[in-house]
């Protein structure tokens, strides 16, 4: 037997020193409970269906991946691609896969899957996708070509980024088997979370994926609980019953924030709430379809107070619909508060007596900005009656266009000023109840154009027009303030800049991990 050299006897010393040095690799433990503000919906455990909202990204994050996604650092973060390229007349997108990279169920991500997912996709983004896709190519298992009819500038906003659930990723063969509601019933996705079980509306189980291949997570079980009740929420995390507590404001997030072993989390999303009246489209006659009575409303809601009562000031008041962090926004002179014009420009309009607005509806879990919002309105004479409805409900009949007279309506979805006008103002937006012929013709104008200044120079032109017109009311880009009790050591919250939950799941952890 030869005797090993000193060089070889030193190598040999130093990779058992590194052994026995190096931890290993800990396997999840414990247990994370969230208190979650809304319902759950299974729909949202469907890339397929993911509204112009963030909320179904409370999920995505845990149980799917995507060719590309905002993470910590970069808001376009390869992930299921490794890499990608663009041709230089930008109207071919090829992405190569990760290696190695499988769904829960074992089965790998290949270029089949990314296809399949595409053209199953009817969410958010869905049309200006099936329009301007000239082909989806497999061009091998770890590579898939897009191709567009002209360039698309945004391509990449639209389909790497929460503007839209385009480019999560699901398995084709299982989703073929089960069909899209055995798929709600039983997801099975390529992120660091696997299904375990579903109580629909009252509670989610997740466990680890310990072969994710970014890194295996921390913690062996997620549970998000839906508890509506906002005193509800801040009880559980003071008794320890939820670790993390979502949408906590007002008198009980000052409560919170004067908690020993409580902290309190402001987080920013790119949410945006704003009034929307539909009958200046749909009715003429309506007392909405004139400026006046549009600017009346707005003049009337004193945002500076409900920010103080309702976020600790935290919120950000504009004028716009779109985020101030957005590329491409408009800066709109911010909406004062002037109820003694408000009352003069209802006298202008006809409706010296104010009138019978009837129904405002909103998100349930909003509603605390819909109530003083509606008494501001009947303090000018805009007399309506709160109509929370619960989240899925709101979204669903917000999106086939059933809600009319005062609509109070958000978006947290990331993107820039065309995507966030592209499913609220652009004619069949996922959201758009009604559009102006020139408005529409600058947003289709600022779509193919490839010369940012100009694209700038539309978009801006737009934004001024919806706030000449005052076609919105905006109201604040929403403060969330969120809770964490003392056995996180990391809760995900702001990690991810301007996305409003816990993420990335696997970077969660509780003290002692």
């Amino acid at each position: 037997m030869n005797r090993p050299t000193p060089f070889q006897a030193l190598l040999l010393a130093a990779v058992l020193l590194v052994l026995v040095c190096s931890p290993a690799l800990a396997a999840p433990e414990g247990q994370l409970t969230w208190a979650v503000h809304v319902s759950l919906a299974p729909a949202w455990f469907d890339p397929a269906e993911t509204a112009g909202i963030i909320t179904p990204f409370m999920f995505l994050y845990a149980i799917h991946d995507a060719l590309v996604k905002s993470m910590p650092g970069n808001p376009l973060t390869p992930s299921l691609a490794e890499s990608w390229t663009v041709s230089p007349d930008s109207l071919v997108y090829e992405f190569v896969l990760r290696r190695g990279a499988r769904f829960h169920n074992g089965d790998p991500v290949t270029a089949e899957d990314v296809k399949f997912s595409m053209d199953r996709y009817r969410g958010a983004g869905a049309g200006p996708f099936k329009a301007r896709i000239a082909g989806i190519d497999v061009v091998d298992p770890q590579r898939v070509r897009f191709r567009f009819k002209h360039p698309w500038p945004d391509f990449l906003t639209f389909y790497g980024t929460p503007a839209t659930g385009a480019g999560w990723i699901v398995p084709k063969k299982y989703v073929e088997k089960v069909g899209d509601d055995g798929f709600k019933r039983a997801p099975v996705g390529a992120g660091p979370y696997k299904f375990v079980s579903f109580n629909p509306g009252v509670e989610l189980v997740l466990e680890a994926n310990e072969q994710y291949w970014r890194k295996t997570p921390s913690i062996k079980r997620l549970v998000f609980k839906a508890v509506p009740e906002e005193v509800t929420r801040l009880a559980m995390l003071k008794r320890g019953e939820a670790d993390i507590s979502y949408s906590i404001r007002g008198p009980l997030a000052e409560e919170l924030r004067r908690t020993p072993g409580l902290t309190l989390q402001p987080n920013y999303p790119p949410g945006t709430f704003w009034l929307v009246f539909p009958e200046q489209w749909t009715a003429p006659k309506s007392p909405w379809a004139d400026k006046r009575v549009r600017l009346a409303a707005s003049l009337a809601i004193d945002r500076g107070a409900i920010n103080e009562a309702e976020t600790l000031g935290f919120s950000k008041i504009t004028g716009s619909i779109i985020p101030q962090t957005f590329e491409f926004f408009w800066a709109a002179p911010a909406p004062g508060f002037d109820p003694a014009r408000a009352r003069r420009l209802l006298t202008e309009a006809g409706y010296p007596n104010g009138f019978d607005a009837g129904d405002y509806y909103c998100d349930a879990s909003y509603a605390n900005l819909g109530e003083p919002v509606v008494n501001y309105l009947k303090a000018v004479g805009i007399r309506a009656q709160l109509r929370p409805l619960e989240r899925a409900a709101f979204i669903a009949n917000n999106r086939d266009k059933k809600l009319k007279n005062i609509i109070q309506t958000a978006s947290g979805a990331a993107g820039n000023a065309a995507t966030r006008l592209d499913a609220f103002v652009a004619a069949g937006g996922t959201f758009t109840y009604g559009t102006y012929p020139d408005i529409e013709g600058l947003l289709q104008e600022q779509a193919g154009e490839v010369d940012p200044k100009k694209r700038e120079a539309i978009l801006h032109r737009i934004q001024q027009m919806l706030h000449e017109r005052t076609v919105f009311a905006p109201i604040w880009e929403l403060a969330f303030l969120n809770g964490h009790g003392p056995r996180v050591a990391e809760s995900g919250l702001t990690l991810i800049p301007g996305h409003p939950y816990s993420a990335p799941y696997e970077d969660v952890k509780l003290r002692g991990k």
